[in-house]
């Protein structure tokens, strides 16, 4: 197995991305939507009503998930196809370029502050992403084996110094 990591090439990736960004937050809002119906809900109603809570928020949550992870990716693409390079810059690039675009119908204010969140908040995950890399490298460098040092070896015996009998013939 090779051991880098590899991502699907960026036409599929952006499929991948927003199908995972669906997945993620259908749970997410699943979870979160069954613990509100059922603390919102009359004592009676409670299992009911949370899941109803969930079977209508849930898939709202997982599309719009699935709406930022789409255009995180697909501006995380074009960024590679401009630079000609992946890296961390692409990756905070394309979440204040994607925090925009979402809020471009609230003004250019909006817009901006969103991009400026969305920038930071890429930054804070890249820059976290790096230092546990950086920390979790030491464990995979190759180490040196310590040998004994040969002053501080117990003597040999006598026996394993004198040549036998059959390495003095000469037959």
């Amino acid at each position: 197995m090779d051991e880098t990591y590899q991502r699907e090439p960026c036409p599929y990736r952006i499929l991948d991305d927003c199908g995972g960004a669906f997945a993620m937050g259908s749970v997410g809002g699943a979870l979160f939507s069954l613990a509100k119906g059922y603390r919102n809900a009359p004592p009676g109603a409670r299992f009911g009503s949370a899941l109803s809570a969930m079977k209508t928020r849930a898939p709202v949550l997982g599309g719009n998930f699935a709406v930022w992870g789409g255009l995180y990716s697909t501006f995380d693409c074009m960024l590679i196809g401009i630079r000609k390079k992946e890296d961390p810059w692409n990756s905070i690039a394309s979440g204040a370029i994607t925090g925009g675009v979402l809020m471009a119908r609230a003004g250019w204010v909006a817009s901006l502050q969103s991009a400026v969140v969305g920038g930071v908040l890429l930054a804070l995950i890249e820059g976290v992403g790096i230092m546990m890399t950086r920390m979790t490298a030491s464990q995979f460098k190759p180490v040196m084996p310590q040998l004994p040092d040969p002053q501080q070896l117990p003597p040999a015996p006598m026996s394993s110094l004198q040549p036998t009998s059959s390495e003095n013939s000469f037959t």
